[in-house]
């Protein structure tokens, strides 16, 4: 069986390139570490590391047990966390991962309900894009996620329950009024576009394929102030959900809304119920403040 503090010995190499660095930040002496590597190489029969100029790096094998390893300890955390939860939410922390807009208009409203429930419990907050957020649910790093999809997106796959939260409509952002629905997406189709996120452009890809024509894309960004920013510039045009509008709103565009095109929020827990009280607290909390 692999020894736990070895495995963190291996990814404190991993992030540090260099056993003496290593050492100073597991509070370790370099024999010590050398020690805990070498057991472990001798545990798994595989050569973990490799001499790489005054440095080190890892073998393909030595990234492998790495990346495991990384998994491993976030759900040994994530256990250590759900059995002090259950000593009755007087202690603990809870983890939440939401992309920004959420961040940015109902997660504190919640984040405040959650702490005048349990003034015990500690928040984390984590701003990522739902992929990412999703990368760290499964490992342990987070224990709620708050994403989103659209109806063209791929299935997020097995161990993930699903809280549906709401639907979130999306508009067309102009710099001019002239520059609505009128006619449907496909007026615009000569007209340069800005792309948000991976999931949010490839969105955008879709719902302008279904009207007929590929979008012209000249920026690209996920950052809500600069894309409207360039949008009010008249630099192009954007697809953005009502809860980036409510974020951030610049004074110079318009918008319109876009029929059929509608992204659903959701609130992702590994694992099917019954869930830790925490994370129950905290998507508890996520509903009442909608």
């Amino acid at each position: 069986m692999l020894d736990v503090t070895r495995l963190h010995v291996l990814l404190a190499v991993a992030r540090t390139g260099s056993l003496t660095a290593a050492a100073k930040e597991l509070h370790y002496s370099q024999p010590s570490v050398s020690h805990h590597l070498a057991k472990l190489e001798a545990e798994t029969g595989a050569k973990l590391i490799q001499r790489a100029g005054r440095g080190i790096r890892l073998t393909d094998a030595g990234r492998l047990l790495a990346e495991r390893a990384a998994e491993i300890i976030g759900r040994l955390d994530a256990t250590s966390e759900e059995l002090a939860a259950h000593v009755g939410l007087r202690t603990g922390r809870v983890r939440l991962a939401a992309f920004p807009s959420a961040l940015g208009t109902f997660i504190p409203k919640a984040a405040g309900l959650l702490a005048a429930a349990h003034p015990g419990l500690r928040l984390e907050l984590t701003e990522t894009e739902p992929p990412e957020a999703l990368r760290l649910l499964r490992a342990g790093r987070a224990d709620v996620a708050v994403m989103f999809r659209y109806d063209d997106t791929a299935p997020e796959g097995n161990g993930l329950h699903m809280i549906h939260l709401f639907d979130d409509l999306s508009y067309l952002v102009s710099s001019t009024p002239a520059g609505g629905l009128h006619g449907g997406l496909a007026e615009h189709a000569g007209s340069p576009w800005i792309a948000g996120c991976d999931r949010c452009r490839s969105h955008l890809l879709d719902i302008c394929d279904k009207a007929g024509f590929t979008p012209r894309i000249s920026f690209t960004s996920d950052d809500i102030v600069a894309v409207q920013a360039l949008v009010a510039a008249g630099l192009g045009l954007t697809l953005l959900p009502g809860l980036a509008l409510t974020a951030h709103r610049h004074p110079g565009v318009h918008v319109a809304e876009v029929p059929g095109s509608t992204r659903h929020v959701y609130a992702a827990v590994y694992g099917e119920p019954p869930h830790p009280p925490a994370t129950e607290a905290l998507v508890k909390a996520l509903r009442e403040s909608l």
